[in-house]
């Protein structure tokens, strides 16, 4: 539709040249922004992985410290059944009554961060030191668990900082507002037919499949189309609620003593 004025040969090879530098520019950054995504997701999974692990260390001094530390371990099992009901809200929460299904927001929530959970991992800390020593063999495994319980808890501030990362809004905007110009030179100098409107319009939707896969890629715990797998943490909450060695398994609920209601959190 433009006059010929403004399709001479000379303003079609500007097109060009000028197309070429920001389609380079793109690749580039486009490029660099999957790389750094894919990298910065596979790192938030290892650590939750490894978070998932601290969990179980944790549960594993706690059993042998003995009998006394039933009611920790019971308090472990509702934080780590709050966080998965919690967190990945799109999957089946774990069965049993013996945790909050929905666990309630404050003002002081960070991001990816629960001022509620939060509570539930102190009050094991507080437990652990509470534990009564009695013996040399009490006194160690209570240093064990204090070990752990400290493991336990930079690992998680570690997750919590890495899922803080986020994508930058104005980074995004930059970049979707270059490709709006790659595509408008494109535009200015396709033929007008059904073929090449076709093309241009497979090529912008694969561009913004990749911004999509950018995007979710940043949104870990969201229930996006890519999410960190609970099943590390499920496989965790399983070993908690194992049976012991030479003991009588117990409900999570026994284990307590108490029977709470949905959305309150064992003591």
């Amino acid at each position: 539709m433009l006059s010929e004025r403004h399709k001479t040969r000379e303003t079609i090879e500007l097109l060009q040249v000028t197309v070429t530098m920001l389609v380079t520019f793109a690749a580039i950054v486009l490029g660099l922004l999957i790389t750094s995504a894919k990298a910065s997701f596979d790192d938030a999974a290892a650590q939750f992985r490894s978070y998932s692990i601290a969990l179980v260390q944790l549960d594993l001094s706690l059993r042998d410290y003995g009998p006394g530390a039933d009611a920790i371990r019971a308090q472990l099992r509702t934080y780590t059944a709050s966080a998965i009901a919690s967190t990945w809200t799109s999957e089946k929460a774990p069965p049993g009554n013996y945790y909050p299904r929905v666990v309630p927001s404050s003002a002081s929530d960070m991001t990816e961060e629960s001022t509620f959970l939060g509570r539930l991992l102190t009050q094991v800390g507080r437990g652990i030191h509470a534990l009564p020593v009695t013996t040399p063999q009490q006194k160690r495994d209570q240093l064990d668990c204090e070990h752990q319980m400290q493991n336990v808890l930079s690992q998680r501030w570690q997750l919590i900082s890495a899922l803080q990362a986020q994508l930058s809004t104005p980074f995004v905007v930059v970049l979707v507002f270059w490709l709006a110009v790659i595509f408008l030179c494109f535009g200015l100098s396709a033929p007008f037919n059904y073929l090449a409107g076709a093309v241009i319009l497979l090529s912008a939707v694969s561009l913004t499949s990749a911004l999509f896969v950018v995007v979710d890629l940043n949104t870990l715990f969201d229930n996006g189309f890519f999410t960190i797998s609970s099943g590390p943490e499920r496989d965790a909450l399983a070993h908690m609620l194992a049976p012991d060695d030479g003991r009588t398994a117990t409900d999570p609920i026994a284990a307590t003593g108490t029977t709470t209601g949905q959305g309150t959190p064992a003591p």
